[in-house]
């Protein structure tokens, strides 16, 4: 398929700092709520095994990841890197999981987000708010990546604040006997269906990815961004998980979207200050992954028009440099997806896409590695080839666990696959047609 003939350019005004801001601002609303699921099926003490495991996956795809970024750093991400590897086909496989991943990862925040306020306030509906929280961070995001940047970094220092205020007050009250107490019995059904939610501490930090192209001096700033993100994720991942299961009694936030401040009622009383006060401010964790996910997927679909898979109306950029066609394309996508009001089946789809989109990529890290030797790796990853096969191991490992445990929603995910594979071909004769 060609290309277009003046693809437009993104401009590079992202610092290493804004950049961290991005990566965790991405991922933090996974520590929010969405990982007590795993509770219902494994337990504390089997969810934290399979967060230690998926935290090892992390580690070494990202190290993986960061060759591809710094190597090919444009706004494709993923597409880009298996476009370039393994040609048109992986280009659309990539390209679809990864779009799975964004757009579908936004209406379950938006969800939490209007449970979140549901809570404060109860008058105030979940689905409406959740509508709303579309209409004001497009709107945001329409302003250009400048702006955008300067936001998310903003809440997402007040988000990581927050969490380590939360981990404090809730010290005084962790006991050992609350965590292990109720066991769940380590089944490898209940731990393989804890895995979605064990993966959701970290999904999306490969969105760092989505704004490469708009980076200063990528070479130098992805590493760090990466690096300085992933390393705050484990931290407060692991922190706020077992806090949260040695000070309550866990079996009452399994199901829950704001399992949070919950916890804190329920240790120190739905009337005390700080409940209320976490409450209230608990909203910026799930605004800046939610923010953060909109600017992902826009840079994604902007990314497949500009090289003809989609409309080219979604290539466009407004007098402010941001994609407004993919801004409001991805919106009508995911007000369409918060109908369905199933936030772990959102969750499922979205880890889907993100596991399916870390093996083409890994397999593209090995491809080029093979064909393009020559190829400027300002970071190169450690323990090649041993570090980058592990996470490639666990993470098909993790697919086809994932698939097992939910047949019906991976048969969904590979129709619209098909679809897109069929539609990408269709396209492909048009195209050709029409320049003979």
């Amino acid at each position: 398929m060609s290309q277009p003939k003046n693809p437009a350019e993104l401009q590079k005004t992202i610092t290493p700092l804004a950049l961290w801001a991005i990566a965790v601002g991405l991922v933090i609303s996974g520590e929010y709520f969405g990982w007590n699921y795993g509770w219902a099926t494994a337990g504390p003490v089997g969810m934290l095994l399979v967060t230690l495991g998926v935290t090892v996956l992390y580690g070494t795809f990202v190290l993986s990841f960061t060759e591809l970024t710094t190597s090919i750093p444009q706004a494709g991400g993923p597409f880009a890197y298996a476009h370039r590897a393994l040609g048109p086909w992986g280009g659309v496989v990539a390209g679809y999981a990864t779009l799975v991943e964004f757009l579908l990862t936004p209406p379950a925040i938006a969800l939490a987000l209007g449970s979140y306020g549901h809570f404060l306030w109860p008058a105030v509906p979940v689905l409406g708010t959740a509508v709303a929280c579309y209409g004001v961070f497009t709107a945001l995001n329409l302003l250009g990546i400048k702006e955008s940047a300067r936001f998310s970094l903003i809440v997402t220092v007040l988000a990581v604040a927050e969490l380590l205020v939360f981990m404090g007050l809730l010290v005084p009250h962790f006991r050992v006997s609350n965590f292990l107490a109720h066991p769940v019995p380590l089944r490898w059904a209940g731990v393989l269906a804890a895995l979605p939610f064990a993966i959701w501490f970290y999904l999306a930090i490969e969105g760092v990815a989505m704004v490469a192209e708009e980076v200063k001096d990528p070479r130098r700033t992805l590493p760090r961004g990466y690096g300085y993100g992933l390393g705050t994720l484990v931290l407060l991942a692991l922190g706020v998980m077992v806090l949260t299961g040695g000070a309550t009694d866990w079996r009452r936030l399994a199901h829950l979207d704001y399992p949070l401040p919950e916890a804190l009622a329920l240790v120190l009383g739905r009337a005390s200050v700080w409940t209320k006060f976490f409450a209230s401010i608990g909203l910026f964790g799930l605004v800046a992954s939610f923010h953060g996910t909109l600017l992902g997927y826009s840079r994604q679909l902007f990314a497949l028009a500009r090289a003809g898979y989609l409309p080219g109306a979604l290539a466009s950029l407004n007098a402010r440099g941001a994609p407004h066609g993919a801004l409001l394309a991805g919106a009508g996508v995911g007000v369409a997806a918060l109908l369905t009001g199933h936030t772990d089946q959102l969750i499922i789809l979205a880890v889907l896409g993100a596991l399916v989109m870390y093996a083409v990529s890994l397999v593209s890290l090995f491809v080029l590695r093979r064909r393009e030797p020559e190829l400027v790796r300002p970071f190169a990853v450690p323990g090649y080839p041993v570090v980058p096969m592990l996470a490639l191991v666990l993470t098909l490992l993790s697919l086809g666990a994932l698939v097992y445990s939910n047949l019906a929603l991976s048969g969904i995910f590979v129709a619209g696959l098909l679809l897109a594979l069929v539609l990408y071909r269709w396209l492909a004769v048009g195209s050709a047609s029409a320049g003979s």
